[in-house]
């Protein structure tokens, strides 16, 4: 139906056509045999995988139009690459380069800088990473990414913890339908856990208009400094629930304590 169409860079993804392991084992034999019009129906029979890649990448305000450009281009290296000998599905090789090309892209656009060195490092990391991916089907741990890179595993996590994407304290992370959970909700407090506000009498007043359950949350969060995971798991309730339960008890107060 026409509010199904969606198009991306001129593609009418509604229309994007699906292979089958048959027909890709095929198309890679003549691909592979000299045949190069085989790369195109490859190509263009696997952007539904590129698709699904980017959707990974969604919350960030790049352009979708961008991002499947790129993710082509992982793709097609993909294509080039792909040994047909080893017992491995192409979605299986294909889709950690095109999440690999995804990043480089992202990681070449941030605006944090990284040291050249350290940038490096952290490249050499990933294409291992890749090459490993590719090979065993897991991610290598830390560990045996220095082993092959033969570099301290300190040097290896803080070259890959640099290229990292900074991620705004609002990006929702979590949501069953209700209020969305957001990263600040994870983060305790360490800084604020004395009781000075706790003197203010309007406060006093307002919390103790509130249901038992609704108080020992609201102490828990912003007395000491817990956060919402930790008071979730002491109550016996989920993370959800605590997130209602807090917002109705701030909504509460405030319309007790007024302006």
């Amino acid at each position: 139906m026409a509010r199904h169409k969606v198009e991306i860079c001129g593609v009418d993804t509604s229309k994007l056509p699906v292979l089958t392991n048959a027909e890709m084992r095929k198309l890679f034999a003549e691909l592979q045999s000299g045949k190069k019009e085989a790369r195109e129906i490859l190509v263009n029979g696997n952007l539904r995988l590129v698709l699904s890649v980017i959707q990974r990448f969604n919350h960030r305000s790049e352009s979708v139009d961008d991002l499947f450009q790129v993710g082509c281009i992982g793709l097609m290296k993909s294509i080039d690459n792909f040994d047909l000998s080893q017992n491995v599905r192409f979605s299986t090789y294909a889709v950690p380069m095109i999440i690999g090309e995804i990043r480089r892209y992202l990681r070449d656009n941030n605006p944090i800088r990284v040291s050249r060195s350290l940038r490096d490092m952290a490249y050499k990391a990933l294409q291992a990473k890749e090459r490993y991916v590719a090979k065993h089907s897991k991610e290598p741990t830390s560990a045996e990414l220095a082993k092959i890179l033969d570099l301290p595993v300190e040097d290896v996590v803080f070259a890959m913890d640099a290229i990292q994407d900074p991620v705004s304290l609002f990006e929702p992370i979590y949501s069953d339908g209700g209020d969305p959970i957001f990263i600040m909700d994870q983060i305790s407090d360490e800084k604020h856990r004395d009781k000075e506000w706790v003197d203010n009498i309007a406060l006093k007043e307002a919390m103790s208009k509130l249901h038992d359950r609704e108080k020992r949350i609201v102490a828990m969060r912003f007395f000491y400094g817990k956060t919402q995971m930790e008071v979730a798991q002491e109550i016996g309730i989920s993370q959800a629930q605590v997130s209602r339960l807090e917002k109705m008890a701030i909504k509460e107060m405030n319309q007790d304590i007024g302006p």
